[in-house]
């Protein structure tokens, strides 16, 4: 199934895309693409889609999933990509935090932060958990996911890494974390592990990657986070990026309101946005 979430800001619903790639109203089933339907995702499997009302015209599509308790991210998870970051490939995953504030759809704007001279894009392929656990085998991993979808994760990299603190203070400004369009589920994912990946700037293309170069997968993604906190349903977990980031160029090339990003991850669907100042 492809979930999602369309509507207004802060008000949206929860849709399913037929066969057809329809979008189809599943609000009189489900609140929301959140929490416990996502721990009870047969109940949602077992009704015909095709039955359930078209929504008319093109709405806005919101974040994929409602909710999040946690949005936790993995840095220099692609050997290529730390390599142009000019750091070493970590001996276990770098978990840094996007603050849900920064969640938003998969098309709407960039916002470049007061004071920003660094703003730079990621396409990353998310997992969301469905199934809560704590201390979880790798080899149980699989069974915790709900699915999969597109994240950019948007940095701004003199917040990230040239003011002191932590990375999340320039990974959560508002927007910097489209997701979606849709939440493919788990069982039309053959292989999380091997998804062709993709990004551009003005139609050049950046990214050219495969999910099969990461250097820690998501099996072993969700294992080792629940040896250190419990996995709730909704938390999205992001896992790095491939090479070809704005930082990693000579020169380094940065985002600059007018700039169009477009994304995709192979089944994923896609994603487009047009950056614009913060006001």
């Amino acid at each position: 199934m492809k979930l999602l979430r369309y509507g207004a800001r802060g008000a949206e619903k929860p849709g399913v895309l037929d066969s057809a790639g329809r979008l189809r109203d599943l609000s009189a089933h489900v609140p929301d693409i959140a929490g416990a339907v996502l721990a009870d995702l047969d109940r949602l499997k077992s009704i015909d889609i095709q039955t359930l009302p078209l929504v008319d015209g093109t709405p806005r599509i919101g974040a994929a999933v409602g909710g999040i308790g946690k949005f936790i991210c993995i840095g220099l998870n692609y050997s290529d990509h730390a390599a142009e970051s000019g750091m070493a490939v970590p001996p276990e995953p770098v978990i840094f935090a996007k603050y849900t504030s920064a969640v938003c759809g998969p098309n709407d704007p960039i916002l470049i932060p007061r004071g920003s001279v660094k703003t730079d894009w990621e396409v990353e392929l998310a997992f969301v958990i469905g199934k809560p656990g704590k201390y979880i085998a790798e080899a149980d991993a699989m069974n915790h996911i709900a699915g999969y979808m597109i994240c950019n994760d948007v940095s701004e990299r003199s917040f990230q890494t040239e003011r002191a603190g932590q990375w999340s203070k320039g990974k959560s400004s508002d927007n910097f974390g489209p997701i979606g369009p849709w939440l493919v589920t788990r069982d039309e994912v053959a292989d999380p592990n091997s998804l062709q990946m993709w990004l551009t700037v003005n139609g050049q293309t950046m990214q050219n990657g495969s999910t099969a170069t990461m250097v820690y997968q998501v099996p072993f993604l969700v294992s080792y986070l629940s040896q250190f906190f419990t996995l709730h349903p909704g938390d999205v977990i992001s896992t790095g990026t491939p090479p070809g980031v704005g930082m990693g160029m000579k020169p380094p090339r940065y985002l600059k309101p007018g700039d169009v990003v477009e994304l995709g991850i192979e089944g994923l669907g896609t994603q487009r946005q047009v950056c614009e100042a913060d006001a």
